[in-house]
Formats: structure tokens, sequence, C-alpha cells
């Protein structure tokens, strides 16, 4: 990936993470990671990292009720999304990289 992309990418990365907004830093970083989610999304965000497609109104419903804000809702949503398409990314260009040194 060229230079100018990969500091795009990584300063996207970085208002997601650090920038203002509803949700904690904290929860956000989690989504991202997929890993210590707040229980009340826990399940909505390991479906939106997992099976994105799957995911309901009734999904989002069910995170509202245990008390979170839409505004929250969808920033740990971007959060899961954003960390689970770097994770796919990385490893493609590891596979990538790896494929180019055995084909030396």
């Amino acid at each position: 990936m060229n230079e100018a992309v990969t500091r795009l990418r990584e300063a996207v990365v970085e208002r997601v993470l650090s920038g203002a907004g509803k949700a904690t830093r904290d929860a956000r970083r989690a989504a991202f990671d997929n890993r210590e989610v707040p229980e009340a999304a826990r399940s909505l965000i390991d479906k939106v990292t997992k099976n994105a497609w799957k995911v309901t109104d009734e999904d989002v419903a069910a995170v509202r009720q245990a008390g979170m804000s839409d505004d929250e809702i969808f920033e740990l949503a971007v959060a899961a999304a954003l960390g689970q398409s770097t994770r796919q990314l990385d490893a493609a260009f590891a596979a990538l990289d790896e494929a180019t040194k055995a084909a030396k």
C-alpha cells in the first residue's frame, strides 16, 4: 500500500478510536479489538465483526434497551467494523508478502 493511503488509514483509525464521541474511548477500542466489549453491546459487536450482513433491527434494539444511545451504538459498530477490516487487510498483506518471498 502506498504511503499516503497508509497515513489516511491510520488517521481514520486514530479518529474513530481517540476522537470525540458519545461512546468512551475504552469502549471504542474494545469494539475495534473485539475484546472486552461492554456486556450490553457484546452480541451486536460480535455479529458486526463476524456476520455483519446478519445484523437486524432487533440486535440494535436490544442494545438500545440495555441503555446505550443510538450514537454510542453507531460508534461501537463503526469501530468494530473498522477493526475487523483492518485485521483482514493486514492478514491479506501478510499473505501477499509471504507469497512474494516464497516465489523468490
